[in-house]
C-alpha cells in the first residue's frame, strides 16, 4: 500500500498544468426556425429560460509540456497497477494527449512533446456555425422604447401641471379669503388648500385622466377632467356634511372650480406644445398602413396634413400581386412588401405600429394572426372602422354569440341636445357681442372711411333645411363686386363649386385685413342671435351652390351653418371641395357640446395663423 501512494505522489508532484478535457466535435445545434433579428421571442423570456444548448466554445491546442487532468489520473491509475509495464505510445489512442511519466523532466524530450503537438491538427477546432441563444438582439423594440421615453415624459408633464393648477389655486382662494394669517377658525381652510393638489391628482387618476389611451388629441381627456373636477366638489362636500367640518360652501365652490379650469387650461397649453413640436417631426408614432392603394394614399394624405395626431407614415404592406410603384404620389412610400410581411416591414422601417385599412382580404382570423406576430415586439395594432367619419361616442361594441358587434347610434341632431346647443349659441353670442363691441364699432368707422358703399353686406344664403335668410358681415370688396364676378370667372383657384381668387381685385385694401383676421364675420353674431346661424357649424352656402350639390352633400344641411367650423380650422380655403364637404358632414355626423368647445379654441389659432383666409 504504502508503494502505491508513493508512485500517486510522485505522479501528482510533476509539473503539469490542468487544462478540461476536450470534448468530442458534436454535430452543429442551429435554433429553432422562426428566431431571429425579424423575429424576437417574447419580452419576458432571456437566456436564462433558453432551451437552446449554449455554443462550445472550441479550445486552441494546450500550451508547451502542458497535460490534461484526464491525463494525470489516468497515469495515477496506471502506475497503481502492479507487474504493470511503463505505457507505450503504441497502447494509446491517436488523438491522446501526451503522457506524463514519472522522473521524465528532460527538457529535449519536453521539446518533442512541443513539436508533436504543434504539427497535430487541431480536431476539435473544426469550422461549424455556433447555435445563437435564445436572446432578444434589440431587447424591447427600439422605436416602442423611444415612443415611450416621450410618452412617460408628457404624463410627467401632466402631474406636474395638475400639481401647479391644484397648489396655486388652494393659495389664491386661501390668500384671497384670510390673507397670510393662520388662526384656529382658517385652520380647516389651511388643511384642505394644502391637501388640495393631492386630492386633485388622485381623483383624476380615478378618473384615468393619465392613461395615454385618452390623451394627446381628442376631447376625452378634458372630459375626465371635469369629471374628477365635479366627483371632487361632491366628495368634499359629503365629507365636509358628515364629519361637520367648518367650510363655507363659497370657499369649496371656489378653491376646487379653479383648481379643474386651471388643469384644463394648462393641460390644453401643453398639448399645444406637443403639437407645435409634432409639426416639427418629433414625437410621432412611426406607422406602417396595411391596406390598397387607394386607402393608403388617402390615409397617408390624411396624416400627413394633420400631423398633430403624431402619425408619421413611413411604409406600406399591399395586397399580393401589387408592385406598389407610384404609391403616395410624387413623394411615395416604400412598400415592403405584401400582407404576409408586415412583421418584417416594421423591423426594417423601426415603426412601433401598424395601422390596418379597411380590405376585405385581411378577415378576422388574419388580423388575429397578425397581433399574435405583432405582440411579441410589443407593436401596436390599430383596425380602422369601415365607417367612415363615425366618431366613436355614436358607436357600442356589444358581444353577439363572441362576435363583437358594433352598434351605430343616430346623430344627435334633434331633442334636448338641439336645445342645448341652441341655449350655448345665443348665450355665447350675446357675451362675444358684448366682448367685441368696441372693435365692431372700430371696423365699422374704418370700412366707412376707407371706400365709398354701406359698411355690412347683406347676401342671400341657405340654412338649416333649406331655409334662405340674410348673412350679415362687414363690407370687405367694392360695390360692383356681383357685377364682376362673370368677367373674373376663368381665375378661380377653387374647384368644385366654390369661387375663390387669393389675389382677388375686387377686394378693397381695409377688406384685406379683414378677411386675413376673419373680422369681417363678426356681424354674423347678429346672425346667431337670430336663430339664423350657429357659432360652430358648416359654411353657409349660396343657393347657387346648393343647386349643384349632390344627394349626400345636401346633408350639411340638417344643422345650422356656422361662424366657425372643421372646414375653418383645418385649412378653410386652402382644402379641396371635397375635404371640405367631408368635414361638414363629419360634423354632422358627430356633434357634441365638446366638440364644439374644442373648435372654438382651435378657431383662435386659426384666425391668428391666417392660413387659408383670402
Amino acid at each position: 500500500m504504502r508503494r502505491d501512494l508513493s508512485a500517486t505522489e510522485a505522479v501528482l508532484a510533476q509539473p503539469t498544468v490542468l487544462l478540461p478535457a476536450i470534448r468530442p466535435v458534436r454535430p452543429p445545434v442551429h435554433p429553432p426556425e422562426g428566431y431571429g433579428r425579424s423575429n424576437h421571442p417574447p419580452a419576458n423570456q432571456g437566456p436564462r429560460r433558453s432551451k437552446i444548448p449554449a455554443p462550445v466554445v472550441p479550445l486552441s491546442p494546450p500550451p508547451a509540456g502542458a497535460g490534461t487532468s484526464a491525463a494525470v489520473m489516468d497515469q495515477a491509475t496506471t502506475t497503481t497497477r502492479p507487474n504493470a509495464g511503463p505505457p507505450t505510445t503504441q497502447d494509446r489512442p491517436d488523438n491522446a494527449p501526451p503522457l506524463v511519466t514519472r522522473g521524465r523532466t528532460d527538457p529535449a524530450h519536453n521539446r518533442a512533446i512541443d513539436r508533436h503537438w504543434s504539427e497535430r491538427p487541431n480536431r476539435s477546432a473544426a469550422a461549424r456555425p455556433a447555435a445563437r441563444p435564445f436572446v432578444r438582439v434589440r431587447g424591447r423594440h427600439a422605436a416602442m422604447s423611444r415612443r415611450q421615453r416621450w410618452e412617460r415624459r408628457y404624463v410627467r408633464s401632466l402631474v406636474l401641471c395638475d400639481l401647479v393648477a391644484g397648489t396655486a389655486a388652494g393659495a389664491a382662494t386661501f390668500g384671497l379669503r384670510f390673507g397670510d394669517e393662520v388662526t384656529s377658525y382658517n385652520l380647516a381652510y389651511m388643511i384642505l388648500s394644502t391637501l388640495l393638489p393631492v386630492l386633485l391628482l388622485a381623483v383624476l387618476a380615478v378618473a384615468r385622466a393619465y392613461e395615454r389611451r385618452y390623451l394627446f388629441v381628442g376631447t376625452d381627456e378634458y372630459q375626465r377632467v371635469l369629471r374628477g373636477g365635479v366627483g371632487l366638489i361632491a366628495g368634499v362636500s359629503v365629507v365636509s356634511y358628515g364629519l361637520d367640518l367648518d367650510l363655507a360652501r363659497g370657499y369649496v365652490l371656489a378653491a376646487l372650480p379653479a383648481a379643474i379650469v386651471s388643469s384644463v387650461v394648462l393641460r390644453f397649453a401643453l398639448r399645444k406644445r406637443l403639437h407645435l413640436t409634432r409639426s416639427r417631426g418629433e414625437s410621432m408614432r412611426r406607422v406602417i398602413l396595411v391596406g390598397h392603394e387607394l386607402s393608403v394614399i388617402g390615409m397617408t394624405r390624411q396624416l400627413r396634413r394633420e400631423r398633430y395626431h403624431g402619425l408619421e407614415v413611413v411604409g406600406a404592406c399591399l395586397p399580393p400581386g401589387h408592385d406598389g410603384v407610384g404609391v403616395g404620389g410624387p413623394q411615395g412610400l416604400t412598400v415592403y412588401g405584401t400582407f404576409e410581411d408586415v412583421a418584417g416591414a416594421v423591423e426594417q422601417a423601426d415603426a412601433d405600429t401598424v395601422v390596418v385599412l379597411s380590405c376585405p382580404e385581411l378577415d378576422g382570423e388574419a388580423v388575429r394572426r397578425l397581433a399574435w406576430r405583432l405582440e411579441r415586439d410589443e407593436i401596436d395594432l390599430v383596425v380602422a372602422s369601415a365607417l367612415v367619419d363615425v366618431a366613436g361616442a355614436r358607436t357600442t361594441i356589444r358581444p353577439f354569440d363572441g362576435l363583437p358587434m358594433l352598434h351605430v347610434e343616430h346623430p344627435r341632431l334633434h331633442g334636448g341636445s338641439r336645445l342645448v346647443k341652441e341655449a350655448f349659441d345665443r348665450l355665447g353670442a350675446l357675451a362675444l357681442l358684448m366682448i367685441f363691441g368696441p372693435l365692431l364699432l372700430g371696423v365699422a368707422l374704418a370700412v366707412r372711411c376707407t371706400s365709398r358703399g354701406p359698411v355690412l353686406f347683406r347676401q342671400v344664403r341657405v340654412g338649416r333645411d333649406g331655409r334662405l335668410f340674410r348673412i350679415f358681415k362687414f363690407r370687405s370688396m367694392y360695390v360692383d363686386a356681383e357685377a364682376r364676378l362673370t368677367e373674373l370667372r376663368h381665375l378661380n383657384e377653387h374647384d368644385g363649386v366654390l369661387f375663390k381668387i387669393r389675389d382677388d381685385p375686387r377686394v378693397t385694401r381695409v377688406g384685406r385685413y379683414l378677411r386675413r383676421f376673419s373680422l369681417d364675420e363678426l356681424p354674423q353674431l347678429l346672425n346667431v342671435l337670430l336663430g339664423q346661424m350657429s357659432l360652430v357649424g358648416p359654411r353657409p352656402p349660396l343657393p347657387s351652390e346648393v343647386a349643384a350639390y349632390a344627394d349626400d352633400v345636401r346633408r350639411r344641411l340638417a344643422v345650422k351653418p356656422g361662424m366657425t367650423g372643421l372646414w375653418q380650422v383645418s385649412g378653410r380655403s386652402d382644402l379641396p371641395w371635397e375635404e371640405a364637404v367631408r368635414l361638414d358632414l363629419r360634423y354632422v355626423e358627430n356633434w357634441t357640446l365638446s366638440l364644439d368647445l374644442v373648435i372654438l379654441l382651435r378657431t383662435m389659432t386659426a384666425v391668428v395663423r391666417s392660413s387659408g383666409a383670402y
